[in-house]
């Protein structure tokens, strides 16, 4: 009982005992950024190129964080998690094509109310579908990934069946709301609206996830759970059920991204989530395997590095994101912040 009573305050701190940030990773992305500049050659172009690798990468955060909240703190592989992206997508054009009116008038108001009312209900709606999909399909293989692989992969297959079967197999237009279209100008460098709006977005749920897991109680509780289920259960808190709100806000959160997304690409097709589940598990790889900074700055980079190659050497640009996970595999093998229980 004495060494079970000593586990519970050493989850206290943000980082666990002996455990200090590594502040190297950190520095990839102005690296890249530094690198990229003489390459592209002009100041504008290269300001433009920069933060428009930024804004996807944020929105690829976003995509990403839900699977990673999930996977560092339950250690659960969900290959599903596409289909929670796919469904706040369609979600979201179910409330932005009927108020169209909204989405296109002249008013700021307007359009940030018919926007946040498109996010609210596509994280409503892709929660209550994560609730359920936590406990019918991934509560039985709890703790074997192998059968986590198989069964969340044919929960997605079922999933983008069901929406070709409510909204239809042909792709849905989507378009922005009007006051978040065209560029602000920068100099020479034109910088569109929305990503500015989207890089906000993820800086903002980049921190407040930072602040929940490690300044809140709710957080501590999440990560003493992780670290030593029995003596937290003692205690009398239930950590099934605080698991079972992390499955569902890792769900909401892909319904965010989903929202992100589909307004980025400006189109969705049922797809939309297993064609975003390459770059996830490419993110994951290389922040570290459930480390939410090591996400944070994956996302970034494989944002920048899809610009960059894209616009230097497009034929490239198509594996670009692969080489950039071999090169940071070959440097640490475990990812940029690897969880070090794994």
């Amino acid at each position: 009982m004495t060494t079970s009573s000593t586990t519970l305050p050493a989850a206290t701190p943000a980082a666990p005992p002996g455990v200090r940030l590594d502040w190297t990773p950190l520095a990839l992305a102005p690296l890249l950024m530094l690198l990229a500049f003489p390459l592209v050659g002009s100041p504008s172009t290269w300001l433009t190129l920069t933060i428009a690798g930024l804004a996807m990468g944020m929105i690829i955060f976003v995509v990403s964080s839900g699977l990673t909240l999930v996977f560092g703190l339950m250690d659960v592989l969900n290959f599903g998690h596409g289909a929670f992206i796919a469904l706040g997508a369609y979600v979201a054009a179910s409330v932005l094509l009927p108020l169209a009116g909204w989405a296109e008038a002249d008013s700021v108001a307007l359009n940030l109310s018919v926007f946040a009312l498109a996010i609210a209900a596509a994280m409503v709606a892709a929660g209550a579908v994560g609730l359920f999909f936590e406990r019918v399909v991934v509560r039985p293989v709890y703790g074997q990934h192998l059968k986590q692989i198989l069964i969340t992969m044919g929960g997605m297959i079922v999933a983008e069946q069901l929406i070709k079967a409510i909204w239809g197999p042909e792709t849905i237009a989507l378009q922005v709301p009007t006051t978040f279209r065209g560029a602000v100008l920068l100099g020479d460098a034109a910088i569109e609206k929305y990503r500015l709006i989207a890089m906000a977005l993820g800086l903002v749920i980049f921190i407040a996830m930072l602040l929940l897991l490690n300044r809140t109680r709710i957080g501590l509780l999440i990560r003493a759970g992780v670290e030593n289920r029995e003596m937290v259960e003692a205690l009398g808190y239930r950590v099934r059920r605080l698991f079972v709100g992390v499955f569902v806000a890792g769900a909401a959160l892909a319904g965010l991204g989903g929202v992100l997304w589909g307004l980025y690409q400006q189109n969705i097709t049922a797809a939309i989530g297993a064609q975003v589940n390459v770059l996830i598990f490419i993110v994951i790889i290389i922040g570290g395997l459930g480390s939410t900074t090591g996400c944070f700055v994956g996302a970034l980079l494989v944002g920048l590095m899809a610009n960059y190659t894209g616009f230097l050497v497009p034929k490239v640009a198509l594996f670009s994101n692969i080489l950039l996970m071999m090169l940071i595999l070959l440097w640490r093998p475990q990812g940029l912040f690897p969880v070090a229980r794994r």
